[in-house]
């Protein structure tokens, strides 16, 4: 390892379409809708703006939020239904829809001037995964009068394509009869993507743990077996491969339990002061007693680094993987560097850390990739989490990371931290 503050050459050697006019205003109405007045019976021309909302009555009854808390509020707001990022579906007193928002036509193909005026279960015959109608089953307007709506799960629409529903049943008093039937669609692909994500991570889990568990249980059961056919050096050599192997399942169930903490939130970090160029320096020795040589790293350390206040074994974490990354699957020296910065916009001050190799590089379509899971630079092994673990630990505690082409051409990856002072030592 060379430190220094030279080079490593020197150490080694809009939104398209205008708003529609303003809807006409009417007593109890929630201007902005797209819905049909309730006097009406037959089906209305497609409309060329919002239509407003006119209860029957003249006037809402006390208490009842008319199409639900959110139209009315979204009225106040100025929200249009079509602003809303979920499909939106309302129903009158007798079954027949009232509102068909723009987000409801593209989830079911139904334009909504189609189905306005419709019964709900013409403009939306949903099945359940049983092939049994929805509407049918759930019986929004009878039943209990106790019933607050239904709560979300998989339909099905025409055609067997899957869409998220759930319904509110809107009363003018808690017992009495369905005014309203609110209800919400959602599209399938983002659970479905979330599946997708945690169907690769058990296969790479079982993938991972299947070899180094078939090794520790091949080599444990012939020791067992045959104790005495082996010599010192053979048994030895044996009970490192079933160390190391159990080594590699501990790294492994530990990023499983990091990744849990930060997709929910729960990464926890505990700080205290670090003197972050002593851990480089821990990090650089690790791999020079491994077997690489000394010159292969360049250390270079500013002057006038800030008290940096963080949890030690989450910093061993993140130079550990960013330093394997580039020994792994780099070339030549590998260039860490620790320098004092702002970390923030309000001028707080920070330390950043790079390390950069003289590789090949990551290509650039996939450098925002480069923090996802199972993102892999190269077939050089590894289960791709390490750079997703290091994102999301350097955010837990404040900071940025980014990836980009090192100054030689190699990956170079930039960390900054917050000085994170306690508040009482401030």
């Amino acid at each position: 390892m060379t430190a220094g503050t030279g080079s490593p050459e020197q150490a080694r050697s809009t939104g398209p379409g205008a708003p529609g006019p303003p809807p006409v205003a009417e007593q109890g109405s929630a201007s902005g809708l797209s819905l049909v007045p309730e006097q009406e019976t037959a089906r209305p021309e497609p409309a060329r703006g919002p239509v407003p909302y006119a209860p029957a009555s003249g006037t809402e009854p006390a208490g009842d939020p008319g199409p639900g808390d959110a139209l009315g509020t979204g009225d106040r707001l100025g929200i249009d239904p079509d602003d809303l990022p979920d499909g939106l579906v309302v129903a009158d007193e007798t079954g027949r829809i009232i509102c068909f928002n723009a987000a409801a036509g593209r989830i079911t193909a139904v334009p909504p001037a189609d189905a306005l005026g419709r019964s709900l279960d013409e403009a939306l015959p949903l099945e359940d995964l049983k092939g049994s109608r929805w509407w049918q089953l759930t019986d929004p307007y009878g039943g209990l009068a106790t019933r607050r709506g239904q709560p979300e799960r998989n339909l099905l629409l025409p055609g067997g394509r899957e869409v998220l529903v759930s319904a509110r049943y809107v009363r003018a008093h808690p017992t009495g009869p369905v005014r309203r039937v609110v209800v919400s669609l959602r599209g399938t692909e983002a659970r479905r993507r979330t599946e997708r994500s945690h169907a690769e991570l058990i296969a790479t889990v079982a993938h991972e743990l299947r070899s180094p568990l078939t090794s520790v249980k091949g080599f444990t059961a012939t020791l067992l077996d045959k104790w005495e056919r082996f010599t010192d050096d053979q048994k030895r050599l044996m009970l490192e491969t079933v160390d190391a192997d159990a080594g590699r399942i501990k790294r492994l169930i530990a990023e499983l339990l990091d990744i849990s903490r930060i997709d929910s939130g729960r990464l926890e970090v505990r700080r205290q002061p670090v003197d972050i160029a002593a851990a480089v320096g821990r990090h650089v020795h690790a791999h020079t007693t491994g077997g690489q040589s000394p010159d292969r790293f360049f250390v270079r350390v500013r002057p006038d680094l800030p008290e940096l206040w963080a949890d030690p074994d989450k910093i061993d974490q993140i130079l550990g993987n960013l330093l394997e990354n580039a020994v792994r699957h780099g070339e030549g020296t590998v260039t860490i560097e620790v320098a004092p910065t702002t970390a923030t916009s309000d001028g707080e001050k920070g330390t950043e850390v790079t390390v950069s190799d003289e590789g090949p590089g990551i290509p650039e379509e996939s450098m925002g990739r480069v923090f996802t899971r199972f993102w892999r630079g190269s077939k050089r092994g590894g289960t791709g989490l390490g750079l997703y673990i290091v994102k999301g630990v350097v955010e837990a505690h404040g900071g940025t990371i980014t990836v980009g082409r090192g100054p030689r051409g190699g990956a170079e990856f930039r960390f900054i931290l917050p000085v994170g002072t306690p508040a009482h030592l401030l």
